[in-house]
């Protein structure tokens, strides 16, 4: 499992390969690696996808208890390991690639992984950005600060919500930066995701949903009623506080994932389609082509 500077952002070096600004960090200790496959619960039906496998480390574990494993790793010196090491295990298939580029499975399947600090995020939206995918739960060591922001009480960031409406995400531990080697600078913690049994919202509101999530979080800090005033009428506004039982000057992030639900369908009921908030045309793009690919998937 490998924590490195990715090259996401970066331009490559001569030689094609990432350039490896902080080293590349392996998670070594045994009862963390062990505490990870735990919690992800995995059975013998299950197909697991590990990003970042390094070593091996974890991979060889997981072929023990998984029916398949998907390992991803960018480095070809690792990926030389990683196939000795994995040579007998006839359910474990390593892909040189990197990470953002690949195509998650089409079936139901678990993460359990250890991540590149650097591209934490780009990840983490590639596992949970679209609903609809296939992706069912998770288990991930990843830098400490950003296990901390996305399970917070205040939901700063559109995609985060997003993440959240469909999502349980759960700080589980801290990790000491020691576990790795050679040490990273800062520590680490694990992070346990898995899917909602009962999501707040359909999947076919995924792309109005996050039109009213971009807009009203474009500044979070501020009050519930000052950020809705352009879509709400009054009225309207005071019938909300009332459901959501809220003050009118509750900061917009503080809202819970429940709240969130009870606003958008009070938006679909009472507020005129053209005048609800739309999407990034980035986000509306990306949206459709990913139902798309989702559809054809299915066929």
């Amino acid at each position: 499992m490998t924590k490195r500077i990715h090259k996401y952002g970066r331009k490559k070096l001569s030689n094609g390969e990432p350039p490896n600004y902080l080293g590349q960090h392996l998670l070594h200790h045994k009862p963390i690696i062990n505490e990870m496959v735990k919690q992800a619960n995995i059975s013998k039906e299950d197909s697991v996808l590990e990003l970042g496998a390094g070593e091996g480390a974890l991979t060889t574990i997981l072929s023990k208890k998984a029916r398949r494993v998907i390992a991803v790793e960018y480095d070809q010196r690792f990926v030389s390991i990683l196939k000795e090491k994995t040579k007998n295990g006839s359910n474990t298939k390593n892909i040189h690639e990197d990470i953002l580029k690949i195509q998650l499975p089409s079936q139901n399947f678990i993460v359990v992984s250890s991540i590149p600090y650097a591209i934490t995020t780009p990840i983490m939206k590639l596992l949970l950005n679209h609903p609809s995918s296939a992706f069912q739960r998770g288990v991930l060591v990843i830098v400490k600060g950003a296990a901390k922001r996305f399970p917070s009480k205040f939901i700063k960031d559109a995609y985060v919500l997003i993440w959240r409406m469909w999502f349980t995400i759960s700080y589980y531990k801290d990790i000491s930066r020691y576990h790795f080697s050679p040490p990273p600078s800062v520590d680490s913690a694990m992070l346990v995701i898995i899917r909602k049994k009962e999501s707040f919202l359909s999947t076919n509101d995924y792309l109005a949903f996050y039109g009213l999530a971009e807009y009203a979080l474009r500044r979070p800090e501020l009050e519930f009623q000052m950020v809705l005033r352009p879509i709400f009428t009054p009225p309207q506004i005071k019938h909300l506080k009332r459901n959501l039982g809220i003050h009118k000057e509750t900061p917009i992030e503080l809202l819970t994932e429940l709240q969130w639900s009870i606003l958008f369908t009070t938006m679909k009921q009472y507020v005129a389609r053209p005048l609800w908030p739309k999407p990034s045309k980035r986000k509306s793009k990306r949206g459709a082509y990913h139902d798309k690919k989702q559809k054809n998937k299915k066929r």
